[in-house]
């Protein structure tokens, strides 16, 4: 039987942060701005680039870039 808790999706930031066990990460992400985070949750739902690009009314290029900044500081 599959765990159900692995299953688990976060829906909102608070609760992708809230699924965070590593002290360092949470931390780190906690130093990001808002948006920043909201683009990593829905990349882990797995929305292409271009849609929640579209959502978050940015460019691809301005998510690549929070991406890429948030790669450098993890």
């Amino acid at each position: 039987m599959v765990d159900r808790e692995q299953n688990i999706e976060a829906k909102t930031v608070a609760d992708l942060l809230d699924e965070i066990e590593n002290e360092t990460l949470y931390r780190t992400l906690l130093t990001v701005d808002r948006r920043t985070l909201q683009i990593v949750l829905l990349k882990m739902q797995g929305y292409p680039i271009k849609e929640f690009a579209s959502l978050l009314r940015l460019t691809k290029g301005a998510v690549y870039a929070r991406i890429d900044h948030l790669g450098k500081i993890l």
